[in-house]
């Protein structure tokens, strides 16, 4: 008889003088042989892809943490611009009751006809709610951009470059301010968008009267939503680094009817 190729393997105790012998075919003996590996290898990637996986269900807690606390914040931030706004329209309301054209200036008692006490109060509103010297008069409803976006003193580190220019377009202008900076409204109108853009960073949109847009970038964090009716030198952002940045600021554009415009043509700092 032709003896059946196979694979015998033989198990021999310590101690023991008799042994075991296993007879095994040798079809059998190379399928456990291939199993066992493919078991080895679904093993190994068992741990490969559940190592990342366990780590990221782990950090799913803190991300949840942080994103609660990102919308505390925001609220809070947003409240702050709210009591801002109500604070700067009080302002403008006093303003025009007393018939004041401008705050009055320290050491001039009785300046703009108003008594000292009033004076006195106008002063104190004033230094809550811009820097002293910069009062611009905003208008109600919607209008054009005509104010300046920004109450502290910007530097204007880019200007705008024309199509067809050597240089790369840049439609608008780049205002160089501290991290956070109150971002205003340069007129009433309509946010037409606002949210992410991988050039802008956080950016608003608004639309305002006779086919004029305005359009704020890289901020840090955004106050409006698309939709929101807003007034001239509401608080729409605050200033930041986000998008292609290389430093904190605020790119400022004024657009009609699709086109960009000169913004330092229609706005001046400190109007």
């Amino acid at each position: 008889m032709t003896q059946t190729r196979g694979v015998t393997i033989v198990v021999h105790r310590d101690g023991d003088l008799n042994s075991r012998q296993f007879h095994l075919p040798y079809l059998v003996f190379e399928v456990g042989k291939w199993g066992a590996a493919l078991v080895a290898v679904l093993v190994i990637l068992f741990f490969a892809f559940a190592g990342p996986i366990a780590r990221q269900a782990a950090r799913a807690p803190m991300l949840d943490r942080e994103v609660l606390r990102l919308k505390t914040e925001n609220g809070r931030v947003q409240e702050l611009a709210a009591a801002l706004n109500r604070a700067e329209a009080n302002y403008q309301e006093l303003r025009q009751m007393l018939g004041i054209k401008a705050p009055p200036v320290a050491g001039r008692a009785g300046s703009a006809g108003a008594s000292a006490p009033v004076g006195e109060l106008m002063r104190a509103v004033a230094i809550a709610v811009r820097p002293p010297g910069i009062a611009p008069r905003y208008e109600v409803g919607p209008s054009r951009p005509g104010h300046w976006p920004l109450d502290v003193a910007g530097f204007v580190t880019r200007g705008q470059v024309r199509p067809g220019d050597a240089g790369e377009a840049h439609p608008g202008v780049d205002i160089a301010v501290p991290l956070g900076t109150p971002v205003r409204a340069a007129g009433g109108g309509t946010v037409e968008a606002a949210g992410t853009d991988p050039d802008y960073g956080y950016f608003v949109l608004l639309r305002h009267p006779d086919g004029y847009e305005s359009m704020y970038g890289h901020a840090s964090r955004l106050l409006v939503r698309e939709g929101d009716e807003v007034a001239a030198g509401q608080v729409i952002a605050l200033s930041g680094n986000t998008g292609r940045s290389t430093a904190p600021h605020l790119h400022f554009e004024i657009r009609r009817e699709g086109r960009s415009l000169d913004p330092l043509t229609l706005v001046k700092e400190g109007t």
